[in-house]
C-alpha cells in the first residue's frame, strides 16, 4: 500500500468512530459550540481539552485518547497553553483527505 493510501486509511479510521467525527465538526467552526476561552483564542489556538470533555460528556482521560487518534492520522495539531492541551484542525489536511476522497468514490 502506497504512503497516501496508508494515510487516507488512518484518517479515515480516526473518523469512524462518531465521537471523534463529532468532535472534529466542533473544532472545525468552534464559536458555536463553546465559549471564549481564558487563555487561547478558539479558532487560533484550538480548543481546550476541558471544554471538549465538558461538551462530549466523556472522562478526560478518553476524550485524550480520541484526541490523540485525531492528532496521529494528522487531523488535527495540538499546542500547550499553561496546564492546558488545545486542540485545532489541520485544515490542509482535512481538505486533502476531501480531495482524495472525491477521487476515490468517483466512478
Amino acid at each position: 500500500m502506497n504512503a497516501s493510501l496508508e494515510s487516507t486509511t488512518l484518517q479515515l479510521k480516526a473518523l469512524a468512530n462518531e465521537n471523534r467525527l463529532i468532535i472534529l465538526s466542533w473544532i472545525i467552526d468552534p464559536r458555536p459550540h463553546f465559549p471564549p476561552q481564558e487563555d487561547g483564542d478558539l479558532v487560533k489556538d484550538g480548543v481546550c481539552v476541558g471544554f471538549i470533555t465538558e461538551k462530549i460528556g466523556l472522562s478526560q482521560p478518553t476524550v485524550t485518547t480520541h484526541m490523540k487518534v485525531l492528532a496521529e492520522a494528522g487531523l488535527v495539531t495540538q499546542k500547550k497553553i499553561k496546564n492546558w492541551v488545545f486542540y485545532k484542525p489541520d485544515r490542509d489536511v482535512i481538505s486533502s483527505l476531501q480531495t482524495k476522497l472525491a477521487v476515490l468514490l468517483t466512478p
